[in-house]
């Protein structure tokens, strides 16, 4: 028998791949030594671009507008036709144990003060906190210095901070 060629899973569809390694690309993520993720599986879209609403391209009025489904008895893009927008479905669903996985690899979690971030102390190889953008520079410097202690990630951990002033 001849040598089979490797399996390639995606071939002949179009993949964007992300790898959740982290990178120096990833600046916006503060980055702490000590904390990797637990998940290494790469995160891979089905999908990168925004479904368009059916005739968006014509009316200036919904050219940004989210997607909607069309309801008319004779449309092309609800019956599926060939050469017609794309209709979202389920199968173009992202992958269970990758899915809310930020490309650095961790999943996020909206915190609003030091006893919320205590949550995710036993949890810090999965989850990431992110500081709620209504909470203040002094409660947000403390979730910030909370988080070096119990070596959880802060997605956000240089936003709302200014150099301290020796006065």
């Amino acid at each position: 028998y001849p040598a089979q060629p490797p399996h390639q899973p995606h071939a002949g569809i179009s993949v964007a791949t992300t790898s959740i390694h982290p990178s120096p690309l990833n600046h916006h993520v503060s980055t702490m030594a000590g904390t990797q993720p637990l998940c290494k599986k790469t995160i891979i879209k089905k999908r990168t671009k925004k479904f368009a609403r059916h005739q968006s391209d014509q009316f200036m009025r919904i050219q940004r507008s989210s997607w909607r489904k069309p309801k008319g008895i004779d449309g092309r893009v609800r019956r599926r036709f060939k050469g017609a927008v794309p209709m979202p479905s389920i199968g173009y669903g992202s992958d269970k144990k990758t899915r809310n996985v930020l490309p650095c690899g961790f999943r996020s979690v909206v915190v609003n003060n030091v006893g919320e971030l205590e949550m995710l102390m036993m949890h810090n190889r999965t989850y990431a906190a992110t500081v709620g953008k209504s909470v203040s520079s002094r409660v947000r410097r403390e979730i910030v210095e909370r988080a070096e202690q119990l070596a959880v990630r802060v997605t956000n951990a240089a936003a709302k901070l200014r150099a301290e002033e020796d006065a």
